[in-house]
């Protein structure tokens, strides 16, 4: 059924038309709010590390940031999904089908409550075997167990959020998402303080605000689309799930999901390298981990670009801009990430010692940063590739490539050439070598589903502006 009116018409402010008009203004109008928006993200986790970093001790600081790639695991499965609500929602709202978004976006909340409550249980229940099963030390895995339960408590709303945020990063609306996470985030904050430095709260102190402020984001989002008066309104009354939406989430979003979590193993891989170094090699490595996700979060706004740009043009069927979307990307996540991602390791010193002024910690930071943070914008060129073709609708093919270019090999250099020189250098070298080699791969694919989708569309009839 095709809405009553042109999916360019009858737009809020808020939204990007992504199918007319020029390219690469609406692009970085897309990816500076989005940039921000997963800065602030990441701010939340960040003001967690310095506050006990600063005012608990290395242990705590240790317990915090050796939980991340943990969570990342379990959560990343159910984090895909929200891709797959993205696409249909963009390829929907690019075509002008009213009945189809509509399904869509009722089912998308439903399916994010469901997860962030089996998330719940998942997290409280496999939180302390995982973590034993990585090797964190006994003076640290104490405090790591009662930050994850804290945080595993929050999944729900921090479902609805990410769910909710895919659905306004569809139509082109990364401004709202901005600002009710700059709200929570300042929340966050003064919690952090307040807990830890005036009521003497261990890494309990800063893992209930982050619970807290994720409850704050996750009201305002739902909030913006209940009183939204456009065609991705959200009336409670009629959350449902739709069962043929949910199997296109699924197809879509379950393989983004898989490939996540199969880079967290991974990553889980290389924590359990960093651990055997001792707590203050993982309290550098945290640092450092925590400054890279900024740039990581800048190139990753592109990603999101490509990928909602690809969708809304696929839905319309203007596939010349597609091309467009993709090149205009490559080029702008290759600048940001060089700039940031050696800016970053020039100013490693000063921005690590924010978190500790130990200078084992730092110098461990230091190196890690230098063999990712420098070629980081290889892994930015990297995830725009897979960008495109999940708009595309493919998302197998991706999961594939990824799963075996950077997981498969990454754990095969852990347990290769790692060993024959066990330092920080050898062992996060895996990183840009994983990432070029993917990048390559991707590229090859990228032609050929590019090539199939215009086909399976129809041809180019409808190809023009």
């Amino acid at each position: 059924m095709k809405l009553p009116f042109r999916p360019g018409a009858h737009r809020s402010s808020f939204e990007i038309d992504m199918t007319n008009g020029p390219l690469v203004g609406k692009t970085i109008r897309f990816a500076i709010p989005l940039a921000l928006s997963g800065i602030l993200q990441l701010l939340f986790n960040a003001a967690d590390i310095i506050v006990v970093g600063q005012f608990v001790g290395p242990q705590a600081l240790a317990a915090v940031g050796s939980t991340s790639a943990l969570i990342q695991l379990i959560v990343n499965l159910f984090i895909g999904l929200s891709i797959g609500v993205n696409v249909l929602v963009a390829r929907y709202y690019g075509a002008g089908q009213r009945k189809d978004l509509h399904e869509t976006v009722h089912t998308a909340v439903l399916v994010s409550l469901v997860c962030g409550v089996v998330l719940i249980f998942l997290g409280i229940a496999l939180s302390r075997p995982l973590l034993e099963m990585m090797g964190t030390p006994e003076d640290v895995i104490g405090q790591a167990v009662l930050y994850m339960r804290i945080y595993f408590i929050g999944m729900p709303v921090m479902m609805l959020y990410n769910f909710g945020s895919a659905i306004l990063r569809a139509v082109g609306d990364t401004q709202r998402p901005l600002y009710f996470l700059f709200i929570a985030g300042v929340v966050n904050v003064i919690l952090n303080l307040l807990f830890v430095i005036i009521f003497h709260m261990g890494v309990e102190g800063v893992a209930i605000p982050t619970v807290i402020s994720q409850c704050i984001s996750a009201t305002l989002v739902l909030l913006c689309l209940v009183k939204s008066d456009t065609v991705y309104r959200v009336e409670l009354k009629k959350l449902t799930i739709h069962k043929d939406k949910l199997l296109q989430m699924v197809k879509i979003g379950v393989p983004a999901g898989i490939q996540s979590a199969t880079f967290s193993i991974s990553n889980v891989l290389i924590q359990s390298s960093v651990n055997s170094f001792g707590s203050i090699a993982m309290a550098g490595s945290t640092a450092g981990s925590n400054i890279e996700g900024f740039v990581w979060t800048a190139m990753d706004a592109f990603t999101q670009s490509t990928l909602s740009f690809t969708g809304q043009n696929y839905g319309a069927k203007k596939f010349h801009r597609i091309t467009k979307v993709v090149w205009y990307n490559l080029l702008l996540v290759t600048g940001v990430g060089l700039v940031l991602g050696v800016g970053a390791y020039l100013l490693g010193t000063p921005l690590l010692s924010i978190y500790s002024t130990d200078p084992e910690v730092i110098q461990y930071g230091l190196e890690r940063m230098l063999m990712v943070c420098v070629p980081y914008f290889t892994c930015g060129i990297m995830n725009v590739l897979v960008g495109a073709m999940r708009g595309l609708g493919s998302s197998l093919t991706p999961m594939v490539i990824c799963i075996f270019g950077v997981c498969v090999l990454r754990v095969v250099w852990i347990y290769t050439v790692f060993p024959l020189d066990r330092t920080f250098l050898m062992l996060f070298l895996s990183y840009p070598v994983t990432w070029v080699i993917t990048a390559l791969i991707e590229a090859v694919c990228l032609f050929f589903i590019r090539k199939r989708a215009i086909a399976q569309a129809g041809g180019m009839a409808a190809d023009q502006d």
